[in-house]
Order: C-alpha cells, then structure tokens, then sequence
C-alpha cells in the first residue's frame, strides 16, 4: 500500500452515501504487522491519514501488530499520527503453541507489549485464534483466562484456518495437523466469547473477515470456515441463554416466541437452524417468532399456544 492508496480509499469512504463523521469513524490499518514496516513508509502511510484527521472527518486511526514490534520510536510516532488503538496479535498465551507454530515470541512478549502500550495511553486490542497446532479446547480457555486477567478493551476472535502456500498447509497435506471441525470451533468461541464479555470485554469479531482473495477457490484447504461464522456464534450463545426459558418436553404442543426486534435474526438462526434447535429442545412446534414490545436484548417471552 502506498499513500496514495490511502488517499483513494479515504476519498471514496468520505464520498460514500452512508458516511457520517458525527458517528465518530475511525481509520485501520490492517493485514500485516504495522510497526515493522520500514520507518519512513510507516510514517508515509501515518501522514497520508493528516489532511482528513484535521478535517474532522475521522477521529482517530488504529493498528495491528505483534507484541514483539514496539520500539519507543515507533510508539512515539503513532501517538503523534493520533493512533489511539493498538491490537496485539496475541494468537495464544501458551509457549508451546507459541513456538510450534514459530510465532517468534512468547506469552511474556504479549504482557509487556501489553502493558508498555497501557502506560504509553494506547487503547489496547488483542486477537486470539483458538485452533493451532499443538493447542486444545483447555489450553485455549487458559489463554482466555489468561487474557481476561489483563483486561484488554476488546477482543478478536479468529479460529485457525489452513491457507493455501503456507507451513500449516503441509503438515495439514502430511497430516501433522488437524484443524477444528464447524462445530467445534462455534462452540469454543462461544464458550470464549461468553467468558470475555462477561468481564465487561467487548468481543468485536468473531471469523475471519472474508476478502476476495481468501474467497478464490483452493485458498482455503481446511479448518472452520463459515461466510457467517460470526452469525453462527452469537446465534449459539444466544440459545445458550435462552434454553431455560423454553418449555420442557411435553409442557406445550406449540408455543409462541416473542423478543427483541434486534434478536429474532439469532433465535431463527442460520438457515433457520435455531428454530430446528428450539422445537428438538422444547418438543412443540414454533408457531412463529415476532417482535415483543418492551422485551429487553438478549431475553425472550414465550407463550405456550
């Protein structure tokens, strides 16, 4: 990417018909390490976002890194460019998976990083990615632990995927290595998403964000990918949590459910799966699923018909 990239793709943001800086927006930086890009394109890239800051149209920037890239150097710059969110590519606290997978740092790497980036005044992010080699359901939820204890301001989660041309690819071929099935992986990242956001830790992704070049046939050779990953995530935890409102098997032949408008796409489910799950569990039919009035997000009313 180039400055005037940036430039491009800022100027069609601004010139979008839903583009509204009253809603605060933000400029990223995604897709690699971003500190440990050559120090002259790093603030290439930083300055190219100036004109646009001093306009107001957005407020701040932020990016992605590893904990092992934050020389005080670069963190002075991004204070200087107005970045005010850091996300750590953490992948996992465990040294194990750590070194199997040649991250080239450790989990001691993440709470420094971690922590320089907190007294520096950085919002600070970290990216999970239950799943690797060498990594299981347990030693995924003590890195969720693990990462709780710190109290990030939000989490990503992203369940391992074989991509094509990588070192994961041939010991999947070999059979070295065997990625997580669909289910597997919604039910891991549930349980996760749950854990963090029950400390009051926003979960602002969950799957990897789909991109042309991910989306081209044989990139992905293996492992949970969804095009609604995310949808089918929320929509677990949400029967998680309403499972004890739902009646018993053989209380009702039929019921009726009323929530959230915002709610009902996550009762249904993906491809009205949810609807299947809610008639194994209850044994009645659902007659329909509408709108409640005064029904609070994430709670449902059922009427037994």
């Amino acid at each position: 990417m180039s400055a005037q990239d940036v430039r491009k793709t800022l100027d069609t943001a601004v010139a979008s018909r839903g583009f509204d800086p009253e809603r605060n927006p933000e400029i990223a930086f995604y897709g690699g390490t971003f500190t440990r890009l050559p120090f002259d394109k790093m603030t290439e890239l930083l300055n190219a976002t100036e004109p646009y800051i001093r306009q107001g149209l957005f407020k701040t920037i932020r990016v992605s890194t590893r904990p092992d890239a934050l020389a005080d150097r670069r963190l002075d710059t991004l204070k200087y460019y107005h970045v005010e969110t850091v996300e750590l590519g953490v992948q996992s606290m465990d040294d194990k998976v750590l070194s199997l997978t040649n991250r080239g740092h450790g989990s001691s790497d993440t709470i420094n990083a971690f922590e320089k980036l907190k007294d520096a005044g950085f919002r600070v992010g970290m990216q999970l990615m239950p799943g690797l080699p060498g990594d299981s359901a347990e030693g995924f939820f003590e890195t969720v632990e693990k990462v709780v204890a710190l109290k990030p301001d939000m989490v990503r989660i992203y369940p391992a995927l074989v991509i094509k041309g990588t070192e994961m690819a041939e010991w999947y071929e070999n059979g070295r290595y065997k990625p997580l099935e669909l289910k597997e992986a919604v039910d891991l990242c549930s349980k996760a998403c749950m854990r963090i956001e029950a400390e009051g830790i926003p979960v602002i992704r969950i799957g990897l964000m789909s991109s042309p070049s991910l989306l081209e046939k044989g990139q992905i050779l293996g492992g949970p990918w969804h095009c609604a990953f995310g949808f089918l995530v929320r929509s677990e935890i949400f029967r998680v949590r309403m499972a004890g409102s739902l009646p018993g098997p053989g209380k009702a032949s039929e019921i009726m459910i009323y929530a959230n408008k915002r709610d009902i796409p996550l009762i249904r489910g993906y491809k009205n799966e949810g609807m299947k799950w809610i008639e194994m569990k209850s044994g009645a039919r659902v007659s329909d699923v509408r709108e409640g009035s005064a029904i609070s997000r994430g709670t449902i009313r059922v009427e037994c018909l």
